[in-house]
């Protein structure tokens, strides 16, 4: 059993707006269990009404103040409580990732929910010691016909509208709502009708951390809800994780009124196995780049980039190896690599792309095994026999699945590389300056080197082209949060 705070999320009202819990008056959605197919809850969205309302009161108290005057030390509080409330809910917040988004309980534990707690203490930290130059920063002096002082003030921006996809619920949350608050915002969330079990439950531990009422609000529900929080003079700031197709879309509504406008959307990252690669070391971390969270993830390399004389080694090495490591199946089980995908209609639509891959010669080169029974499973798959040009070397496919291809010389496999829509993450295998002078060369926002490092608070991510616009995380991401001031005043001179 999953525990009080999945009763609290899946039975109680589905709105919270001002500092109070009501029940939504839009669209009735149903959460269901990806493995089993099994209906978890059923719950009612807001609609247009409320959400006008949680704007107007995240407006109501952003202008009134309380939480953006509070002092640095109090809103670091607050922010650690909800930290540990994080963390000794643990154990009921990974049941829920795992039944309600399908994650493999390990990445669930981890990234899931671990991962959010120590995003939330960083931001406390931040909000501590302020942005990058200070809450205030003095200039140096101006001396002359006319001469000045002059004060920069870095103030938090405002109302935020935080629009989060289902792939990582709490995480997502943790990089939009972590920030927002260290700086003194105000937050209108809109978690995925996917994710919003798990949204519910982390609104419940953000009030018992004593986040004054309206600062924190939550309307789930669809494009209805999106489209005001996008649209809606009383909001300062859109950030949303998501589909560069809907990104596009955020980006237009947001522009009528003037909001600035933080978007992390698609990838279709590559992943290059340079000459002197040690095939049989990169293979093991090339496959789980892409398969883990069953694909779904902006920053999975889906395009793997092999000398051509060993692209069929490289397919040994990796079918042996999913055969091996990388199970699909049960997202409960310690074992499981690969879980579910979200949902049906999601898996149609891969599944879509690789016969029409196939129909126009493409080739399914590996594929591990599917689960009997229930569940939207699809086990990792390589692709060859497609080139750069293939509708699955372009687009985001948010699934286990990636195409292998082949290059002849390293200026073509960056070239290959660079040839991409997109320009979110990329990984590098090979002597280690040489991947270091290749990852200098990728357009891109993120580059690992031979494996890189585990997930960090205090480093930003983004992307180019249609990866989006600005960043989350790090102390470029805390900067996205705020505005600049400039005082400035004559003196003797």
């Amino acid at each position: 059993m999953i525990g009080d705070l999945f009763a609290r999320a899946s039975q109680g009202p589905s709105v919270h707006v001002g500092g109070g819990w009501e029940s939504g008056r839009g669209a009735a959605f149903e959460s269901v269990d990806p493995a089993t197919e099994e209906a978890l809850a059923r719950w009612t969205g807001a609609d247009r009404a409320q959400t006008d309302r949680a704007i107007t009161a995240a407006r109501r108290s952003f202008d009134a103040g309380e939480w953006r005057a509070a002092s640095p030390e109090q809103r670091a509080g607050v922010l650690r409580r909800l930290a540990d409330l994080i963390d000794e809910h643990a154990d009921q917040l990974t049941e829920l990732v795992v039944r309600e988004v399908g994650s493999p309980v390990g990445l669930a534990r981890t990234l899931q929910v671990a991962q959010p707690a120590i995003n939330f203490r960083w931001f406390a930290d931040a909000a501590l010691r302020g942005p990058r130059g200070g809450y205030q920063e003095r200039l140096p002096g101006i001396r002359g016909a006319v001469s000045s002082e002059s004060l920069l003030l870095r103030e938090p921006i405002g109302v935020v509208s935080a629009i989060v996809p289902y792939n990582y619920p709490l995480n997502m949350i943790s990089w939009k709502v972590a920030p927002a608050l260290a700086a003194g915002c105000s937050v209108v969330l809109l978690p995925s009708p996917r994710g919003t079990l798990s949204a519910l439950a982390f609104v419940h531990l953000a009030a018992e951390a004593g986040l004054p009422p309206g600062v924190l609000n939550l309307v789930p529900g669809g494009a209805d809800v999106g489209e005001v929080l996008t649209t809606h003079p009383g909001v300062d700031m859109v950030s949303f994780t998501g589909s560069s197709a809907v990104g596009a879309t955020v980006m237009a509504q947001a522009a009528a009124t003037h909001k600035k406008v933080v978007l992390e959307l698609g990838g279709k990252s590559p992943n290059i196995l340079l000459p002197s690669a040690e095939l049989a070391t990169a293979v093991g971390p090339s496959i789980l780049r892409f398969c883990r969270n069953a694909g779904q993830g902006c920053g999975a390399t889906t395009r793997i980039l092999v000398p051509h004389d060993r692209i069929d080694e490289f397919l040994d090495l990796a079918a042996g190896f999913i055969e091996e490591r990388v199970p699909t199946g049960d997202p409960s089980d310690e074992r499981t690599e690969v879980g579910p995908l979200i949902s049906a209609e999601h898996l149609a639509r891969v599944l879509g792309c690789l016969d029409r891959t196939v129909a126009a010669g493409g080739r399914i080169a590996v594929s591990g095994e599917r689960p009997v029974g229930k569940g939207w499973f699809l086990p990792p798959t390589l692709v060859t026999g497609v080139d750069n040009s293939a509708e699955i070397s372009r687009e985001e496919l948010f699934a286990p699945v990636a195409v292998v291809l082949p290059y002849r010389d390293v200026d073509e496999a960056v070239a290959i590389a660079n040839d991409s829509p997109y320009g979110l993450n990329a990984s590098v295998f090979g002597d280690h300056a040489e991947a270091v002078a290749v990852a200098r060369r990728l357009d891109t926002g993120t580059v690992a080197i031979n494996g890189g490092g585990p997930m960090r608070a205090d480093v930003p991510w983004g992307g180019s082209k249609r990866s989006g616009t600005g960043v989350e995380m790090g102390e470029d991401g805390f900067l996205e949060f705020f505005r600049v001031k400039h005082l400035n005043w004559q003196v003797p001179a």
